[in-house]
């Protein structure tokens, strides 16, 4: 099957969170990303570059455990083995909970999760077909 034209991918994400000021924070010193919008105090839009992440506060009516329901996981493409790995010393250095630490898979990727504040899974990986791939 060939990819639809037009479409560059999954570059999108977005997130409800219930503290705006703690993800801003995670998603911008541990994570790297730069603000690119923020059209009111509860919605705020970061991106890494190539993509873009949306966070949206719920203050009422979220219930424990909806994000997990929702959202099994969410990956960032790094550029090699190797970094997987220092990505990993650093954020546990910063204090993120690493959910599943450094692993090689069968297919040459390599990979580890973390979770932000509000228990998000966030999959570190090296893909042998996506990582060396230049983004335009």
């Amino acid at each position: 099957m060939s990819p639809i034209a037009g479409v560059k991918g999954m570059r999108h994400i977005a997130l409800k969170v219930r503290d705006l000021a703690k993800a801003r924070d995670f998603y911008q010193n541990a994570l790297g990303m730069e603000v690119v919008w923020e059209p009111d105090p509860q919605n705020l839009y970061l991106s890494s570059g190539c993509d873009n992440i949306a966070l949206h506060e719920v203050t009422s009516g979220f219930p424990a455990g909806a994000v997990e329901h929702h959202l099994d996981h969410f990956g960032f493409v790094i550029e090699s083995i190797e970094r997987v790995q220092e990505l990993e010393q650093e954020l546990r250095a910063k204090g993120i909970k690493i959910v599943h630490p450094f692993k090689i898979h069968r297919d040459g990727s390599a990979s580890f999760y973390c979770a932000d504040h509000d228990g998000v899974v966030i999959q570190m990986l090296y893909e042998p077909q996506l990582s060396p791939q230049a983004i335009k």
